[in-house]
Formats: structure tokens, C-alpha cells, sequence
């Protein structure tokens, strides 16, 4: 493309190029005011070259010579100038003192100085850039650092006889630099405030491999660089975020550590297999002795509005809810530590999935079993109306989007419309739109889940707990299991993962494995599509549809 250029032409071209030579600047640069000084010598170039020009072919490779040019002549005069910089001469230059001209070979020196420079730590950094680049003397040093001029001289002679060893050296950079983690998924226990989900935190690769990286071993700042092959200066901010935010602890010689917890890189077909089939010993134990206690608990639980009519509804849930949180073996050994504490508020165990290998992928299991997943337990209460919700995301399930997706408004707009206070027009539309996207409410206007008139709290009252000589029981089998495990986790982990286990050998898993067996043996019918929006899901309210109020 051919550009007459006109001075009308030649300032739209400087504006539009604005922002790329200010990058360029910002590479070539060691401090923001160098930066300024540099993009503003580029772009008087670039200007008087422009208005000088009849034709200009290929305008930005035309823009970037003269970047180059303009650079180079800013390094011989900033040289000239200032005296000797850490950013623009050779190592040697650098610790000798010595004024000589900027050698042409000199980038690959360049790059690793910059390496060695920013792995030097943040305090020996100060100095030496001071010292070096700022020209100041060491008594000026020592004055606005608030350190002995001794001190200074100390640092100034570490950092030379560091930056000497580092530039002839080959850093390794550790697993995490080469092969960084991948997660599959990010998740927590307990409650999020505002946006202090672990997702916000963890869903950046680079701050999820800066916790990672600490997991199985402690490491300064520095190791943690070395790990990931990032130098110290660009972490810091970060590490210092993490911590704020709980995601990373220090602990003794300025080590971090975390208590998030990742699930293991690999896994045993066997060892999973074998875990379930305890599991199902279990389920098929409880269904036995224990979902009788369940079914007779909720007999007379009479005002309830089920949109079908359906009543096994309420007992499966009853039921499900009994076996995943009444049926929890308790553990005494105290999660506190695990837990995190965002800035914004909030306070959760966070779990990370990352991508995970088999260990034995020729082994055949004996038995074919469905996904034990789910999502919970969700417990959403109002302050505005009497009004609160118990429900899991399992496969029984047909809704989407999880605890995410499970919003507090949901149920207090349901009640608004139960109460005639919602009125299906225009002003509400928005809430309707989300009631009926929910299928919480049908197209006709219709309530489409189920609920329970009282309050959470007197309803959960009313079932069962799991009798002390079965727990007793469970007990002794699920600790086994939660030792064993343990052993794929590091040792600040272990107490975690003993107590999470032992508390979850009976939870979930098992409630949907007692479920498939009622469902299974015909006790409870197959659910309907219209049936499988309220699976798993209650609400309670002071007032049920067609009441009035």
C-alpha cells in the first residue's frame, strides 16, 4: 500500500502507532521515566521523517527502522550522558567499572544480566539499581534505605560476585517451567463472599502453578522462580496477593507453603473400584436399617405442595439428605487451619482437580458403575421472606449450573409469586424469565418444584441420625480407607484428607448409591423429565401455593 504522506496523514499515523511505540518503549526500558524519554525521542523522529517523506511504502516496517534507529542513538547518548547503566552494558562493564563502547553482540549479555539482576533478592535489587543505574553514592544508599553504609558495600559485594556466578550459569528451570499444571476444576467447601471465589484466584495459570509449586515442598520466592522459570521481580506482587489472601502461607526461613488442596496427579482403577465397593456395602447396609427410619420420619409431613403429586419425591430427598449429611462420620481433628479467608470475606477449604493419569490402565473392573458427583449441599435462607432451600446437583438432576447458578433469589421470587406480590407484567418480567429459565415455574404460570410448609431447620429435626454403633461401625472401615489415601498427599495435607474422607465415606457417593438401589428395585418409580427439575431440591416456606397468606 502506498501512502502520500501530508501532515494531516502523518499526525493520524502517529496516533494510531501511539500505543505500539509506547510498548516498544516500555520493552527497551529500565525505568518509567526512561520509558518517557525514549517513546518521546521516537515519535519526534517518526513525525519530521513522515512530513520529510513524499511516499512511504509499508508503513509500520518503515515506523519500526526508525524505532531502532532512534533507540540506538538514545543507548550512546544515555551512555555518554549518565555514565555506566546496568540495562544497557555488558556484565563486565557493569561490575568493572570500566567506559567503553556498547559492543554489537551484546543482547545475549544483556538478556542474562537482566535474568540475574532480577533474581538477585528484592533488597540486594534496591542497591544495586541505586548504585549502578541512579549513580548514588553508598552514604545516600544507606540514608534512604534506613541501613548501615556497611551494609550497603556488603550487598554491593554480594551482588557482584552473585551476578558473576548466575551469568555463566545454567539455571534449570523446574517441572512446573516446563510442563506447568492443568486443572480441570476448581471448587471449595464452605461459604464464598462477593468475588472471592477460588476462581478468581486459581482460574490464572500462572498464580495456580505459584501455589502449586509449593505443595509438596517449601520454597522461598527465589525457589519458587526457579521452579517456574519466571524471575523473582515479576512474582513478588503475586506471591504477596496469595498470601494476603490465604492462598499461600510463609512459614520458618521465609518458605511458603499452601493448604489448598489438589487431588493427586495420578490414580488406581483398583484403588477406586475397591473404595466403592465398601461404599456399596454401606448403601445396601442403609437401606436396610436405616431409609425405613427415613420414610417413616417424613409420614406425616402433610402440608407439602408436589407439583406432580408425587410424593416419593420428598422421601428421596429426605432420604438423600439423611444419608449424605446425617450419616457423616464425625472426625475430631481440627480443619482450621485449612481454612481460607479472602480479603473480601468469605471462609472455605479450596480444592483443586488437576488433569490426572492412570496408574494401572490395563486393570479390568469388575463392576460397571455410573458417576457418583454432585454438587452440595446447597442451603440458600432469606433474610427478607420465611423462606430457604435445601438441594444437591447429582445425574437424578436435570438443572445446570450448579451452586453458581443456584442464586438466593430464585426461591424469594418464587415466594413474591406465591404470595400474589409478583405480578406477571412487564415490570417483573426479568424475574419471570428467570423462574420459568429455571423451570421453577411452568409456562402457564404453575410453582413446578417441591415445598415444605415450615422451616428448614423443623424439617431436618424430624429425621433420623445414624445410630452410634453403625457409625461405630462405618467408622473403624472408613478410617482405613482415609489413611491409605492420605498417602498421595503431602504431609501438611494429610490431616485434611484423613478427616475429609472419614467424613465423606459416607456422603454423597453412597446417598446417590442408595438411591439407585430404590430406584433399582422399583421401591421408588423412574422419575418423569418434569420430575427430574426438583430432584434432590426442597423449599420451605411459610405458605404454600394457593394459600393465602
Amino acid at each position: 500500500m502506498v501512502i502520500v504522506v501530508e501532515k494531516q496523514k502523518a499526525d493520524r499515523i502517529i496516533t494510531e502507532f501511539l500505543p505500539k511505540i509506547y510498548g516498544f518503549a516500555v520493552k527497551k526500558s529500565f525505568s518509567p521515566q526512561e520509558t518517557d524519554e525514549l517513546c518521546s525521542d521516537i515519535l519526534l523522529e517518526v513525525y519530521r521523517t513522515l512530513l520529510r517523506s513524499e511516499e512511504v511504502y509499508n508503513v509500520e516496517g518503515y515506523i519500526w527502522r526508525i524505532s531502532e534507529r532512534t533507540y540506538s542513538k538514545y543507548v550512546a547518548e544515555k551512555k555518554r550522558r549518565d555514565g555506566i547503566s546496568l540495562d544497557f552494558v555488558s556484565l563486565e562493564a557493569v561490575l568493572s567499572y570500566e567506559d567503553e563502547a556498547l559492543p554489537e553482540e551484546a543482547d545475549e549479555e544483556l538478556r542474562l544480566l537482566r535474568r540475574e539482576v532480577a533474581f538477585l533478592t528484592e533488597k540486594r535489587r534496591e542497591v544495586v539499581f541505586r548504585f549502578y543505574y541512579e549513580g548514588k553514592s553508598i552514604s545516600q544508599i544507606a540514608s534512604e534505605l534506613g541501613i548501615p553504609s556497611g551494609t550497603v558495600k556488603w550487598h554491593l559485594n554480594k551482588a557482584k560476585k552473585e551476578l558473576k556466578e548466575g551469568f555463566t550459569m545454567e539455571r534449570n528451570i523446574g517441572k512446573l517451567g516446563l510442563s506447568p499444571l492443568e486443572k480441570v476444576n476448581i471448587g471449595h467447601s464452605g461459604n464464598i463472599y462477593g468475588n472471592g471465589d477460588p476462581e478468581q484466584f486459581l482460574g490464572d495459570k500462572l498464580n495456580l502453578n505459584i501455589v502449586y509449586s509449593v505443595y509438596h515442598t517449601p520454597r522461598t520466592l527465589e525457589g519458587i522462580a526457579e521452579e517456574l522459570g519466571v524471575t523473582p521481580v515479576y512474582l513478588k506482587d503475586r506471591v504477596d496477593m496469595l498470601e494476603a489472601n490465604g492462598f499461600l502461607v510463609q512459614t520458618a526461613g521465609k518458605k511458603y507453603t499452601t493448604y489448598v488442596l489438589f487431588g493427586p496427579t495420578s490414580y488406581s482403577l483398583e484403588e477406586a473400584e475397591n473404595c466403592r465397593k465398601l461404599q456399596l456395602q454401606v448403601a445396601e447396609e442403609l437401606v436396610e436399617t436405616y431409609v425405613p427410619l427415613v420414610r417413616k420420619a417424613v409420614e406425616d409431613v402433610r402440608e407439602v405442595y408436589l407439583p406432580d403429586g408425587n410424593r416419593e419425591l420428598l422421601e428421596a430427598t429426605a432420604i438423600f439428605y439423611c444419608v449424605a449429611e446425617k450419616c457423616c462420620i464425625r472426625s475430631n481433628i481440627d480443619q482450621s487451619k485449612y481454612q481460607i479467608h479472602p480479603l473480601v470475606g468469605g471462609e472455605y477449604v479450596a480444592m483443586v482437580w488437576p488433569e490426572s493419569t492412570c496408574e494401572d490402565p490395563d486393570y479390568v473392573p469388575t463392576l460397571k458403575l455410573p458417576t457418583y458427583w454432585a454438587c452440595g449441599s446447597m442451603y440458600r435462607t432469606s433474610c427478607k421472606y420465611p423462606v430457604s432451600s435445601f438441594s444437591m446437583d447429582t445425574r437424578y438432576d436435570n438443572r445446570e449450573g450448579t451452586w453458581k447458578n443456584n442464586c438466593l433469589s430464585d426461591y424469594e421470587w418464587l415466594y413474591e409469586q406465591i404470595t400474589g406480590q409478583l405480578s406477571d407484567n412487564a415490570a417483573n418480567a426479568e424475574k419471570y424469565a428467570r423462574l420459568r429459565e429455571r423451570k421453577f415455574l411452568t409456562e402457564d404460570g404453575r410453582v413446578n418444584i417441591p415445598i415444605v410448609k415450615g422451616t428448614m431447620t423443623e424439617f431436618f429435626e424430624k429425621l433420623p441420625s445414624l445410630h452410634e454403633e453403625m457409625e461405630r461401625k462405618f467408622a473403624r472401615t472408613a478410617l482405613d480407607f482415609a489413611t491409605q489415601t492420605a498417602k498421595r498427599y503431602p504431609p501438611q495435607m494429610q490431616d485434611l484428607v484423613i478427616s475429609r474422607n472419614i467424613q465423606n465415606f459416607i456422603g454423597s457417593a453412597v446417598a446417590l448409591m442408595v438411591l439407585d438401589i430404590l430406584y433399582g428395585n422399583g421401591t421408588f418409580r423412574p422419575l418423569t423429565e418434569n420430575e427430574r427439575v426438583s430432584a434432590n431440591l426442597l423449599m420451605f416456606s411459610d405458605v404454600l401455593p394457593g394459600e393465602t397468606k
